[in-house]
């Protein structure tokens, strides 16, 4: 299965509270916090909503 490594690359400072609601549910909450999490239609849709505050690599296992 494949998982994703999200890492939050820039601040939630005076972004919406939809995004810092998304960034908090991906469960990152400063610059450089890393998370794994699979694959899933839901987390990339939340990695959609947030690309521009995130990094996406893929771990293949």
């Amino acid at each position: 299965m494949v998982k994703l490594k999200i890492t939050q690359i820039r601040s939630i400072i005076d972004r919406p509270k939809r995004q810092k609601l998304t960034i908090e549910a991906l469960g990152l909450g400063r610059p450089n916090w890393e998370r794994i999490h699979n694959d899933t239609p839901q987390i990339r849709g939340m990695i959609n909503r947030v690309s521009h505050l995130v990094k996406v690599e893929e771990i293949k296992e």
